[in-house]
């Protein structure tokens, strides 16, 4: 999908090095158990265009040093609309993932992505952008990365069409 706004405005620079997670549990499958790496709170409208960056990174203390994969994504959800975190999720960013294993102890996730808000986004509800990661490994199952907390960052600037 390729998104255009004609002579965008800069409307806000939003940013987050605020780490809420310190670890996050081995699953032997992907999709299990996603942690929040990162997370930051925006005012929109509906077709403001949200640019996007989120980086984190993980160290893998397994023992034995197991090959762990992680997998993570940008994604939204409605702030105000009574439910909150408990609502309705909807991942914004392509699939990334790799390993970590003995030979990369350390792991740098790094994720960005141009997200449009819907038009049919409710006047005046904020949107939360949240960085999420899952970890697997069929060996290591029950183990946990450690999320470095010194390397989270979230930035998200927000654009409105020329008027």
């Amino acid at each position: 999908m390729i998104t255009v706004v004609p002579d965008p405005v800069l409307v806000g620079i939003y940013a987050t090095d605020e780490v809420p997670a310190t670890k996050t549990k081995i699953n032997k499958s992907a999709g299990v158990s996603y942690v929040t790496l990162l997370r930051i709170v925006v005012p929109v409208q509906p077709g403001d265009v949200l640019d996007i960056i989120g980086r984190a990174r993980v160290t893998n203390d397994t023992s034995p040093s197991y090959t762990v994969g992680v997998g993570y994504h940008l994604w939204q959800y409605d702030v105000d609309n009574g439910l909150g975190a408990s609502g309705e999720w909807t991942r914004i960013s392509s699939f990334c993932g790799d390993n970590v294993d003995h030979t990369r102890h350390h792991m740098p996730l790094l994720v960005d992505t141009v997200y449009t808000v819907p038009a049919d986004w409710p006047e005046g509800h904020r949107i939360t952008i949240v960085l999420r990661g899952d970890a697997m490994s069929t060996a290591a199952d029950g183990q946990y990365l450690t999320v470095d907390p010194e390397y989270g960052q979230l930035t998200v600037r927000r654009y409105v069409p020329a008027s």
